[in-house]
């Protein structure tokens, strides 16, 4: 028998409680362990550990969802303990729409496919000569991939382009690779943005405000581009001479990106990132084969989460989450280096009454409203969970009843006197991040 064939055996025994023709399951603490390590035949007979206060916890909700007159069935729940003593769902192995909860399938592929660490490198190069403050030729942008390509990156390859002596482009501003700028996927809009950004005597509006923000005494570049801009897929068809590479201009690392991605739930920079690891249907294979859960209940066309194809059911939102605390505490990170913490009321968790110390994700689509992360708790340290919920109407109703479900289990077992390490916010800094390249 496979693993999973046991698995499903067991679900069928499991101790249920109807409600309203549905029902909430507790399953068996061993099968808790699959996002961390494999489940082991004899540990999978393991007798259920029923939690009344998690099943009261999702009845709560879902009876206060139908209070405010959201009625559709299709809602779905699930919680556990971080060692599985704990744990009850409701319809927890379906897959519901979950809206930018994909976004934490999408983090986990990045991490296991690039390392978090990774950096996208955008090279600046050449096809002329420096005569006084002017290149008599073309500047090449090539861009890696670099979904986080924002002003003030803009900005500081202006300012080192100038440091090389270079305020004038005579050539064209020839775009090539994977290049995106201020989340514009659209090569000549990116373009656009990338000239504002070298010449600060045309700032006004956004790319001002953003530059207040820098810190103070960043150089304005002045870089005036005379040439047109140029879109080629690659420099083979690019009709151009020989090139000199002058900047190799580096992203930041892959989790500074992802924790910006997942904080403001960026749809264009999680889309990035899953074009290039192959696209959603990749992105959960790479989960799956990850947790080990079925494929069945990680289904995704892309890796932002935009669409009703997109579904996950809540068990396997909270393996993969799972899975993402184990490869970050690998490399030396937390959780919440990669996702936004409650304290923070920045992105999209603005305005919300959770626990103190949450670490969540946020997910919203016209119909749905979704929340996964863990809360810290004194008498069951970190319990995980993931909420779906579906229906028209007030999407703040879903925020309420979520956050008080939170709340109420906070209550119940005490906020921990110390939060855990392994939980916490790693201090970073930024640095200079172009290489000059020496002739």
């Amino acid at each position: 028998m496979t693993m999973w064939s046991l698995v499903g055996a067991l679900l069928l025994s499991v101790s249920n409680q109807a409600l309203d023709g549905r029902t909430i399951a507790t399953v068996p603490r061993s099968l808790m362990s699959y996002a961390t390590r494999p489940v082991l035949a004899a540990e999978a007979i393991a007798h259920t550990m029923p939690d009344p206060a998690t099943k009261q916890a999702i009845i709560s909700m879902l009876n206060e969802i139908k209070q405010a007159g959201l009625n559709d069935p299709n809602q779905g729940a699930w919680i556990q303990s971080h060692d599985g003593s704990l744990a009850s769902g409701y319809a927890s192995s379906r897959p519901l729409p979950a809206a930018s909860l994909t976004k934490i399938v999408t983090t986990l592929a990045a991490l296991q496919a690039w390392g978090s660490n990774y950096r996208f490198v955008t090279n600046i190069s050449t096809t002329g000569k420096l005569v006084g403050d002017t290149l008599k030729g073309d500047l090449i942008i090539e861009g890696g991939g670099d979904p986080f390509f924002v002003w003030e990156e803009a900005i500081a390859l202006g300012n080192r382009l100038n440091q090389l002596g270079i305020r004038r482009i005579q050539g064209n501003l020839v775009i090539t690779g994977k290049f995106a700028m201020n989340f514009e996927l659209n090569p000549q809009e990116a373009a656009k943005f990338l000239r504002l950004g070298f010449d600060s005597s045309r700032w006004e509006g956004e790319v001002a405000e953003q530059y207040a923000t820098m810190p103070i005494g960043t150089p304005k570049p002045q870089l005036v581009i005379l040439g047109n801009v140029q879109i080629v897929p690659n420099l083979a068809v690019a009709n151009v001479s020989t090139t000199k590479l002058l900047i190799r201009h580096a992203s930041l690392p892959l989790w500074q990106i992802l924790k910006r991605m997942n904080t403001f739930s960026n749809n264009e920079m999680s889309e990035m990132l899953a074009l290039q690891l192959g696209g959603g249907k990749q992105v959960a294979a790479i989960a799956a084969n990850a947790t080990e859960i079925p494929i069945s209940e990680i289904r995704l066309i892309n890796g932002s989460g935009l669409g009703q194809a997109n579904q996950i059911s809540p068990r396997a939102v909270v393996a993969v989450l799972m899975a993402v605390h184990n490869r970050a505490q690998v490399e030396g990170l937390t959780l919440a280096d990669l996702f936004p913490i409650s304290d923070c009321n920045c992105g999209t968790i603005e305005g919300r009454k959770m626990p103190k110390g949450a670490i969540v994700k946020t997910g919203t689509l016209s119909d749905v409203s979704a929340l996964a992360g863990v809360v810290q708790t004194q008498q069951h340290g970190v319990i995980w969970f993931a909420i779906i919920n579906r229906g028209d109407g007030d999407i703040d109703a879903f925020h309420r009843s979520q956050d008080r479900l939170l709340q109420t289990l906070v209550t119940k077992w005490g906020s921990p006197k110390s939060p855990s390490p392994s939980f916490a916010e790693t201090p970073w800094q930024d640095s200079d991040r172009n290489e000059v390249i020496k002739s």
